[in-house]
């Protein structure tokens, strides 16, 4: 089945060692005697309090005591997938990754952490150049202020920004990136000279990922070609049910010119791609972490009567549906309920050619194609590809609980919080697969480090199910001893008493029954 190669943060016991700390350089040092839960998923007062405006805002959600998220573990092995309430990512044959063999066997103390060689993180971004896409994007906003923190000799980070020209992606780097909270440790790090070191490094290239060369103009072109070592792919629409021609140019699309624009580089060491473990989150039983070949399909594992996939024709075929809604609602008048009829029935699309090939949402669907192109077309360039589970807010770096949005379980928490959802559909028992942010990021510059110059196609799962499962039943436990003890304090000063925790409901028919009675009035699930 091949060779996996897996990045958790799992539980770590006396007969097991798995996790790999990182000193002050970000070096793999040697594991650590301890058992730490991966997820404390204790939001503080700054989500209590929280009262909308700010799109960034600390949610202390990821507190792993006595575990700095810069300890990453970089493991090998056959990776599984087991699936219990859903399909769960981790490891059965583990190794920590490291560049010296060291024993194990003879750690007896449970705080000494000795040194040993690693991969020489820090030294390996020095004067390193790197093109990331997707900059004013949560992930990848965690992966500079990482490498700035931890390498200020790192060469030229050039951000492509979506921008009609150079001003405006420098206002989007002020607005979107530095003035943000999460860089605010480098800002009491240099002080008065935070601007210009961050300008010294940060370059806004105004772009677009749907048009030739990015959308860049030529002369900034002819410089990144000649300049840059490393290219990170972080771009991504993440809407589950996105319309179909927009989820292909995102996710697909994007990809290719961004490939080739990789392949026209002349000194490239790796085209690193962030994609998602959920691109084959619908397999059952052992997933190997290995490449999709072109015209591979997930259905196609179940059943020989399944077409191979041709992702030119799929191309082809949202960009004719385009064309065909438009004409059906030409005579709409109303141009946004026009507008409305169309997205509906391109997103409609985008859910069946995802299902019909296997995948459960038009989102993961494109990513797997993004990644049949990246593997399938990337002639003799490195390449590595990430595939996070469910990213969440920061463990602990550069300070625990950055998150920014409303995103993942938020509207949970927070509707919850305020005593607007009583109950929720779902199995106590099921296992949410959740990954902070920094540990994704950690894996992501350990896997730089290790496949940079080096040929082949390596695949990394960063997930915690298996080794550090947390289940529904212990989030909302743990979400309503939070909020009795530190109520939601709402609009007009008050704070929200909870009664009790969110009841979990496991079949359809009765969380229609206990939306009646909480509300008193007939309920309508239709999306359900």
């Amino acid at each position: 089945m091949g060779l996996s190669h897996t990045f958790m943060n799992p539980k770590l016991t006396s007969d097991f060692l798995s996790a790999s700390y990182l000193d002050k350089k970000s070096e793999l040092l040697l594991p650590v005697k301890r058992t730490i839960p991966l997820c404390c998923l204790w939001p503080n007062s700054a989500l209590v309090n929280h009262r909308g405006g700010n799109k960034s805002r600390t949610l202390n959600r990821f507190c792993c005591p006595g575990l700095d998220s810069d300890g990453l573990a970089l493991m090998r092995g056959k990776h599984e997938a087991c699936k219990s309430k859903g399909t769960l990512f981790s490891s059965n044959k583990r190794r920590v990754l490291r560049e010296a063999t060291v024993a194990e066997k003879n750690m007896e103390s449970t705080d000494t952490i000795p040194a040993c060689t690693g991969l020489g993180i820090v030294d390996f971004l020095r004067d390193k150049n790197l093109l990331i896409t997707g900059a004013t994007g949560f992930l990848a906003k965690v992966l500079i202020e990482k490498i700035l923190r931890m390498q200020p000799d790192v060469g030229k980070l050039y951000l492509i920004i979506r921008a009609q020209e150079s001003t405006s992606a420098l206002n989007r780097l002020n607005n979107e990136i530095l003035n943000t909270e999460l860089f605010n440790g480098l800002r009491e790090i240099h002080g008065n000279e935070f601007q210009e070191f961050m300008l010294k490094r940060l370059v806004p290239v105004a772009g677009d990922m749907a048009k030739q060369n990015l959308g860049i103009e030529k002369d900034m072109v002819h410089v990144l070609t000649k300049e840059v070592d490393i290219i990170v792919s972080s771009a991504a629409t993440t809407t589950f049910d996105e319309r179909y021609d927009v989820a292909l140019e995102t996710n697909t699309k994007a990809i290719t010119r961004l490939l080739e624009f990789g392949k026209c580089c002349e000194k490239p060491q790796l085209f690193m791609h962030i994609s998602t473990a959920y691109v084959n989150a619908q397999l059952q039983g052992r997933s190997v972490e290995e490449p999709f070949q072109m015209g591979y399909t997930l259905a196609g594992e179940k059943s020989d009567s399944v077409p191979t996939l041709d992702v030119q024709a799929e191309f082809h075929l949202a960009k004719k549906a385009l064309e065909d809604f438009e004409d059906e609602f030409s005579n709409v008048k109303n141009c946004k309920l026009k507008k409305a009829k169309v997205t509906q029935r391109m997103k409609d699309l985008g859910m069946e050619r995802a299902k019909s090939y296997g995948w459960q949402d038009t989102y993961a669907f494109s990513k797997a194609m993004g990644e049949m192109i990246i593997a399938n077309g990337r002639e003799d360039l490195p390449v590595v590809i990430v595939r996070p589970t469910v990213i969440e807010s920061t463990s602990k770096q550069p300070f625990p609980g950055w998150i920014e949005g409303h995103r993942m379980m938020d509207p949970i928490i927070t509707y919850h919080a305020k005593g607007q959802v009583p109950c929720l559909l779902g199995d106590p028992d099921t296992v949410l697969d959740l990954i902070p942010a920094d540990m994704v990021v950690n894996a992501t510059l350990a896997a730089m480090t290790k496949h940079a110059g080096k040929p082949g196609v390596k695949v990394y799962h960063v997930a915690s199910s298996v080794a550090n499962p947390l289940r529904l039943g212990e989030v909302v436990n743990i979400i309503f001893e939070h909020f009795k003890c530190n109520p939601y304090i709402d609009h007009n000063g008050k704070p929200v008493r909870l009664l009790k925790e969110m009841t979990l409901i496991n079949t359809i028919e009765n969380y229609r029954q206990a939306l009646d009675t909480a509300f008193d009035s007939p309920s309508s699930i239709n999306s359900l």
